[in-house]
């Protein structure tokens, strides 16, 4: 676990915690990426029915509030890509289920590749994960 473990103390020390911790599933005691990746399910299904270029246009606005919310925490954390921000695990699925079909076989499939994939982190991602910093590089 990258960090200390958090408390409700830190979710609600900054604003912006609140999204990067994935309102408060970042602060699960085991893997809180899954539990983060969980919370990104809902608000799949919210998103769902959008014509396609809305869901994009709503998932670059995810990443782009992300980028800045994530790099924000982990400046008010001190520590740069703490396991509890999972806010690039609620957008990061948002981003799997672009253009997936409708059935929650796909939803199910969607999550468990999604995990797989950040666990394993393949080039490019691992390169990512070494050289970039700040919000960007929060993965």
């Amino acid at each position: 676990m990258k960090g200390t473990r958090l408390g409700l103390g830190d979710l609600v020390s900054h604003p912006l915690n609140v999204f990067s911790l994935g309102f408060g599933s970042g602060l699960a005691p085991l893997a809180p990426g899954t539990a983060g990746t969980l919370v990104a399910i809902p608000l799949y299904l919210a998103l769902a029915n959008l014509a396609l270029p809305v869901y994009l246009l709503v998932v670059l606005l995810a990443v782009v509030f992300g980028v800045w919310c994530c790099g924000v925490t982990a400046q008010v954390l001190g520590v740069h890509d703490h396991s509890g921000i999972v806010w690039d695990e609620i957008a990061g699925y948002l981003i799997t289920m672009i253009a997936a079909p409708a059935g929650w076989v796909w939803v199910v499939l969607g999550f468990a590749l999604f995990r797989v994939f950040d666990v394993l982190k393949p080039w490019p991602i691992n390169w990512l994960d070494r050289h970039v910093h700040g919000g960007l590089g929060i993965r």
